[in-house]
């Protein structure tokens, strides 16, 4: 397929392919799937090989957000019935984290509910991130603090912070529809505060919450200009009491298109494969991995996930293999101590092709997919790790 050439040819050089042709791919049929995943699969292996890496979740604080991001379970108004919990003490998000670098995890995500961080809550924070280098030898650690006011994407990196999640989740013409206590800029302002305060930038978005072809492609556009290290792609776990909950819109082929998508637009960028994988992909996952070259480990915030020895199986019996702590994750030219190369871009103008229809799934709704997770953080149960 010429389209799936030009794109592989694109994505080996760094190039940015148009709208039209990231729209393209969105578009295959079920029967061009595998052409679709082997052509991002090569790009995949050229900029990070077979390697996998790890990242475990630590939600330090659940529940009672006063935003109202109608996909969350965490939000104004929630019914969905959700662990909830204030802050997690320093050594017990510690213990936390062990589990998931026990389990092989090469970075922590330390996240929290709420807007954003009180000046109390990032010393808070620094002291957990602290208590967690110091326990763990070698551990990333991301915060993810939701949006930040001056001085404290700062006083994060001075803790050891490596990196700073906050996702776009969604195209800036629909983001009203999702949220109306922040706007998209809100989101992109935390993303560029991240940067400059020298943290690795971590932003990425949500796919089936009805959005068309276009907005999709419009916020993986927006992540790339963005440029953050890592991209992570999350499928909305419709959870019963959110607005959402009927929000069933995606087949595991689907998904495969969106991962392949995001590969191509990001060929040389950490594409993670976040939450609701297994709700959406099931059996299909292995798949997934010749797009992405990062994964959670376990359980998320709020959903329980696959059980980490199955994650850990599915990537051997995949061929691919766990990322080490004495590996690098971003190809050189991207390191900050790498030649600071930029990647080209196409200067023609990318014209708009009209959206492909959003395919309905072809099986019956499966709500039992979807577990409120009941173990770790802020439980007396063991993690899922």
């Amino acid at each position: 397929m010429d389209l799936l050439n030009t794109l592989v040819d694109k994505g080996l050089r760094r190039e940015l392919p148009t709208r039209e042709e990231a729209l393209a791919v969105l578009a295959t049929s079920d029967d061009e799937l595998l052409d679709v995943v082997a052509a991002a699969g090569k790009v995949r292996r050229q900029w990070f090989g077979r390697r996998v890496k790890l990242n475990y979740l630590v939600n330090l604080k659940s529940g009672l957000c006063p935003e109202d991001c109608s996909y969350c379970s965490q939000r104004l108004g929630s019914k969905a019935e959700i662990l909830k919990y204030t802050w997690l003490k320093p050594d017990d998000a510690s213990k936390a984290a062990a589990a998931g670098v026990a389990g092989g995890a090469k970075r922590v995500c330390l996240v929290a509910s709420g807007r954003g961080p009180t000046d109390k809550d990032v010393d808070r924070v620094s002291e957990t991130i602290s208590t967690i280098k110091e326990q763990n030898e070698g551990v990333e650690v991301c915060a993810c603090l939701g949006l930040l006011s001056d001085g404290q994407a700062d006083r994060l990196r001075a803790a050891g912070a490596d990196a700073y999640n906050h996702n776009l989740n969604t195209s800036e013409a629909t983001y009203g529809d999702i949220c109306t206590t922040h706007d998209f800029s809100d989101r992109v302002s935390t993303v560029q505060q991240a940067q400059a305060a020298g943290m690795s930038a971590c932003s990425g978005l949500i796919a089936g919450m009805g959005e068309s072809d276009a907005d999709l492609v419009d916020v993986v556009f927006a992540l790339r200009e963005l440029d953050p290290d890592s991209v992570p792609v999350n499928f909305l776990i419709p959870f019963e009491g959110t607005p959402l909950a009927k929000e069933w819109n995606l087949t595991p082929q689907r998904a495969l298109r969106i991962l392949a998508m995001v590969r191509f637009v990001c060929p040389d960028i950490e594409v993670r494969l976040a939450g609701g994988r297994e709700v959406h992909l099931r059996s299909m996952q292995p798949l997934a991995l010749h797009l992405v070259n990062s994964i959670f480990l376990g359980d998320y915030l709020t959903s329980e996930g696959q059980a980490g020895k199955d994650d850990l199986a599915m990537i051997t019996d995949a061929g691919f293999e766990v990322e080490g702590t004495d590996t690098t994750t971003l190809p050189e030219h991207r390191r900050p101590c790498g030649d600071g190369a930029e990647a080209q871009a196409t200067t023609a103008e990318d014209a708009d092709a009209p959206a492909a229809p959003v395919p309905a799934p072809s099986d019956e709704t499966r709500r039992d997919l979807v577990a409120v997770r009941r173990r770790g953080a802020g439980t007396d149960l063991p993690p899922n790790a």
